[in-house]
């Protein structure tokens, strides 16, 4: 439609294109005849353009980017590209023609460097057009990738996170989840899917890499976990063996909780740890309320890669040592209201000094309750009662019993009237 209100006279320009399209062929094949070939492209494009020629403008701006593709000349081919882009009310469709057909020429691109520049023309191209949203996240994703293989990780992370990955509804699931901007916003529901397996354990690698970092033990286990439940892994007898080995070191090294303690047990009765020669033996000391001596197998664990190698090995062998003291000393205050804490320090083979320490830690983390008397050299794991709360249990427990023995007597009269 025209200033006027008026709907603008729709040309046919397919005989045009079927002369000039040659004819730039044949300028293109000549030696610096590319230039001529796109001018002679360009003026055509606008003659489309203007007559409202739709289906010819896609042909004849396609053809100019395929032109330059075939003559090697991606510098030229960028130019174009941004040339066509920039012209004045130019269709969406036409851009959208070109953009796809450029994506495929960004594998084949000679080198790295001219790679990077396509990337970026493109998605500056596409920045802000909507119909084109797809295009640009995989070429966000591409991006992304080009760096993270230079271990540019945080330019990698910055082009990420330029984007919001969950408005592209064009893009397929798996698309979706590849092109993922920070743990957080992946749905880990959708690795149950089929087909995700070696997303899951890219990701889930990803994550150990991050926990690491963070010394978060319990949050390495729960990833590693991830990774020993996926099936591909499962068929693998090698990969299988270590992922679970991973999972019960760091659980172990994760400090005790309730959610801790669920998985702990859940682990324990897995079919598979019995395939795994000595695992099943070390849980099941860890699940029993018995003091653990040295010797348990810490050494076997803690001499694995993913907790001898690196700078953080003295860190996971000194918190190893803590949870077991952590471990005994809940056994016992599970056993004892109150002990001498000289006795207490030689059943779990401690310094009076370390004792204090490890007991301190506990109580101001939450973990039991106690009390030490250093001067009667007492530990008290119990509260101790006033007189009410004594008077209130007794007389609980004297009503349990009336209703213990009324209901035994009920059932002896019930036997002897039968």
């Amino acid at each position: 439609m025209n200033s006027d209100g008026q709907f603008e006279e729709k040309k046919d320009l397919t005989g045009d294109a079927d002369v000039k399209i040659p004819q730039a062929d044949s300028l293109a094949a000549s030696t610096g005849g590319l230039a001529s070939a796109i001018d002679l492209l360009m003026g055509l494009e606008k003659q489309c353009r203007v007559g409202n020629d739709l289906t010819t403008l896609k042909r004849v701006v396609l053809h100019s980017v395929q032109l330059c593709k075939k003559c090697g000349d991606y510098e030229k081919l960028i130019d174009t590209l941004n040339f066509i882009v920039k012209r004045r009310s130019q269709k969406n469709a036409a851009i959208t023609e070109i953009v796809k057909e450029a994506i495929g020429y960004v594998d084949e691109a000679p080198d790295e460097d001219i790679k990077i520049k396509l990337v970026i023309c493109l998605r500056d191209i596409t920045d802000g057009r909507i119909y084109v949203e797809a295009q640009r996240a995989r070429l966000t994703l591409t991006l992304s990738k080009m760096h993270e293989a230079k271990q540019d990780i945080e330019k990698a992370s910055a082009v990420l996170q330029e984007v919001h990955v969950e408005t592209y509804g064009s893009l397929s699931k798996r698309e979706k989840l590849e092109a993922y901007i920070v743990s957080q916003k992946v749905n880990r529901k959708v690795f149950a899917d089929e087909g995700f397996g070696d997303l899951k354990i890219r990701f889930f690698t990803l994550m150990v890499e991050y926990f690491r970092s963070q010394q978060d033990a319990f949050q390495l286990c729960t990833s590693y976990n991830e990774i020993f439940r996926t099936p591909s892994i499962q068929e693998d007898e090698a990969q299988w063996k270590d992922a679970l080995k991973a999972t019960v070191v760091f659980l172990l090294l994760s400090p005790y909780s309730p959610e801790q303690q669920t998985m702990l047990y859940g682990i324990a009765e897995n079919d598979k740890v019995e395939g795994v020669e000595g695992l099943g033996g070390i849980l099941k000391l860890w699940t029993r309320k018995e003091i653990i001596r040295a010797g348990w197998g810490e050494q076997e664990l803690l001499s694995m890669p993913v907790v001898s190698e690196g700078e953080m090995s003295t860190h996971w062998d000194e918190t190893m040592q803590t949870r077991v003291v952590q471990h005994n000393i809940r056994v016992v205050s599970g056993y004892y209201q109150r002990i001498q804490g000289k006795r207490l320090a030689e059943l779990l083979s401690l310094s009076s000094q370390d004792l204090e320490k490890h007991l301190s830690n506990m109580v101001s983390d939450g973990d039991i309750y106690a009390k030490i008397d250093r001067p009667n050299d007492l530990i008290r794991f119990s509260k101790q009662k006033s007189s009410e709360e004594i008077l209130s249990d007794w007389a609980s427990d004297i009503t349990s019993l009336l209703n213990l023995v009324e209901a035994t007597t009920h059932s002896i009269s019930k036997e002897m009237m039968v």
